[in-house]
């Protein structure tokens, strides 16, 4: 999927909505999404955790220390705080000694705070960076709990086709994160354009036989 529009269908976000009638999948409604954080065992807190192959998230402390980016090998940072107020001061030339690529997205870990702006351009940051296997990127904000993690789902919803719902369950298990509500919602309306874009080519595809 590759749209960068986000739009939502639903006026009312705290209901599920089902795309395709032939399909037993709903977009959960906002209040239902974030139960999810909390059912079943949560993963404990660390610095940086692997998410999905070559894809980590971390905090402040693991995007600061070079040398462990190194030894971890990380080649592409993605700081999803970057910004001089209450965020993490990097910045390209801050990784160029260690030869690590930076992207930098200036977002509030605000519920009012539009991140789904940063979806598109972040999803193939990672994408092109995850092209040569040998690459891995470390996605990070101040705690790596809101911020990135909200970028690192909708890269796995726009790229790797994952839902929303199905998105969340891989990364919490794998590291403890917790998106704001407003993010939350952001997502919800994601899921809901790409449902509506897997719908339009079933239907075309059904049109041509």
């Amino acid at each position: 999927m590759s749209s960068c529009v986000v739009k939502s269908r639903s006026k009312n976000p705290y209901t599920a909505v089902q795309v395709d009638p032939d399909s037993d999948y709903f977009t959960p409604g906002t209040l239902d999404l974030e139960q999810l954080f909390w059912a079943g065992s949560m993963a404990q807190y660390a610095h940086v955790n692997q998410v999905w192959t070559s894809v980590y998230i971390g905090d402040e402390k693991t995007a600061l220390e070079r040398p462990g980016l190194r030894d971890l090998g990380i080649t592409h940072v993605l700081n999803a705080a970057e910004g001089k107020f209450n965020n993490v001061l990097t910045g390209a030339d801050y990784y160029t000694d260690v030869n690590i690529q930076y992207f930098g997205v200036e977002a509030d870990d605000k519920p009012t705070f539009n991140i789904s702006q940063y979806f598109c351009s972040a999803a193939q940051f990672i994408h092109e960076a995850l092209a040569h296997p040998e690459n891995k990127v470390l996605v990070h904000c101040v705690m790596g709990r809101s911020r990135s993690a909200t970028l690192v789902l909708a890269y796995l919803m726009m790229k790797q086709s994952l839902t929303v719902v199905d998105a969340i369950e891989h990364v919490r298990q794998r590291r403890c994160i917790l998106p704001n509500h407003g993010f939350l919602k952001q997502l919800r309306a994601l899921d809901i354009t790409l449902q509506e874009e897997k719908l339009r080519e079933k239907r075309q595809m059904q049109d041509q036989m």
